[in-house]
């Protein structure tokens, strides 16, 4: 397995920044990058786009046909148990927090 991938984004390779100029004098090109693999971007999206621009750009021409891979016809529910609301004031506010448990008796 190799150390770095090439960056996934459409539009990588015509980005205008002196990182992506390669070749020859005559014979210059602009490249896409290469995202090297390491602890930090391993498995996870980062491992195949070298900025959120070009991940951004990617989801942009993609999104439909990721999609259609694993459509979503219904919506998606977690049983939890009723929300309890706390207040809370000290001498300068008032907040409330509530908290939400998942219901584990009834998961499926």
């Amino acid at each position: 397995m190799s150390d770095f991938n090439w960056c996934h984004g459409p539009e990588c390779h015509e980005k205008h920044t002196v990182d992506r100029v390669r070749g020859v004098k005559g014979s210059k090109v602009l490249r896409t990058r290469k995202v090297k693999q390491n602890k930090w971007n391993t498995n996870t999206q980062w491992e195949f786009f070298c900025s959120n621009h070009c991940q951004n750009d990617f989801w942009n021409k993609h999104a439909r046909d990721i999609v259609a891979i694993a459509p979503r016809t219904e919506c998606q529910e977690t049983p939890i148990e009723d929300p309890k609301r706390t207040h809370h004031s000290n001498s300068y506010h008032n907040w409330y927090e509530t908290e939400i448990k998942v219901d584990e008796s009834r998961q499926s």
